[in-house]
């Protein structure tokens, strides 16, 4: 009994022992809880759409220059015609060189070479000087605006660079006529309103 009693007593000390020399184990860390995510930052988002709308005003202002740059471009090259034998402005051509004025006083780098044409009647050189007196009148019609006259060259083809090539009243009409053809200044044209 004695011996069962002392088996009780180291039974009973092992176990206090052994408990006491067990640690637990630590709980393994909880996986990191996911935070939920607070979407774009709306002032950053206000700022990109701004960004675009931007760029968006950008390229449409852009575009609409360059559209009216190319609508005065146009314009400057649009020739006038005169009457036959004639080398005095019509109304139709006051019209068209009026606007003419307004875009080469807001295009001051720009020159113009006019050149003035006939049509096949009468000698080559009453023709030659005939295309010259048009070309010298649209000239002094831009001068009286202010314009300075050495932005303008003047030459005469007479007849020999025909629009149309047939011997009618309608081939004539259109044989009559000043051409401009820009020779400095092509890519600083202005529109009147900008």
């Amino acid at each position: 009994m004695h011996y069962r009693r002392l088996f009780f007593v180291f039974a009973v000390l092992g176990a206090v022992t052994l408990g006491a020399c067990r640690r637990e184990s630590p709980e393994p860390p909880a996986p990191p809880q996911e935070q939920p995510d607070p979407g774009p930052d709306m002032d950053s988002l206000q700022r990109v759409q701004d960004s675009i709308a931007a760029a968006e005003e950008a390229a449409r202002r852009q575009a609409e220059l360059e559209r009216a740059q190319a609508d005065a471009r146009a314009t400057l090259e649009q020739m006038v015609f005169f009457e036959y034998d004639e080398s005095a402005i019509t109304p139709q051509a006051e019209q068209v060189l009026r606007q003419k004025v307004s875009i080469l006083e807001a295009s001051p780098n720009v020159r113009i070479r006019l050149e003035g044409h006939t049509d096949e009647r009468g000698s080559v050189e009453y023709n030659q000087a005939l295309g010259n007196r048009r070309a010298e009148s649209v000239r002094a019609f831009f001068v009286q605006f202010g314009l300075s006259s050495d932005r303008f060259e003047t030459t005469s083809y007479g007849e020999e660079r025909p629009l149309v090539n047939r011997s009618d009243e309608a081939a004539w009409a259109q044989n009559r006529r000043v051409e401009f053809v820009i020779t400095a200044g092509a890519d600083q044209i202005n529109p009147p309103s900008m």
